[in-house]
């Protein structure tokens, strides 16, 4: 059975920093890209981060750009999200997903998913 379990969110001021983290277990860790999704309330997940199997392959949201960098650790079986200069728009659940192809932004290509971490970023 395929777990991912993501865990670092909480309360930050704008300007602060936060890191999540993804544990996954169940599966072949290394041969799964990696991504981040948010959603903000009323609004559709959206795409934030990937990373690709070796971590040699990393795209992003424009939004994030320069502020957040995805990670993973294949021994440890974890991928990293840290965010740093956050602002209140990144407000929203964080959820973690697997997939065996590339670092798409499409929702629907990933085939597991965590249950999501909330972040809450004050003005």
């Amino acid at each position: 059975q395929v777990q991912l379990v993501e865990s670092g969110g909480g309360l930050v001021q704008a300007g602060g920093s936060l890191r999540l983290s993804c544990a996954a277990s169940g599966l072949t860790f290394s041969r799964y890209t990696m991504g981040w999704f948010r959603q903000a309330p009323g609004k559709e997940r959206s795409f934030v981060a990937a990373i690709n199997w070796s971590g040699g392959t990393t795209n992003y949201a424009d939004s994030v750009k320069g502020r957040f960098t995805i990670s993973r650790d294949n021994v440890e079986k974890t991928v990293y999200l840290q965010m740093n200069s956050l602002k209140p728009e990144d407000t929203a659940v964080y959820y973690c997903a697997a997939n065996q192809g590339g670092t798409s932004k499409v929702r629907l290509v990933y085939d597991y998913w965590g249950q999501g971490t909330q972040v809450t970023v004050s003005s």
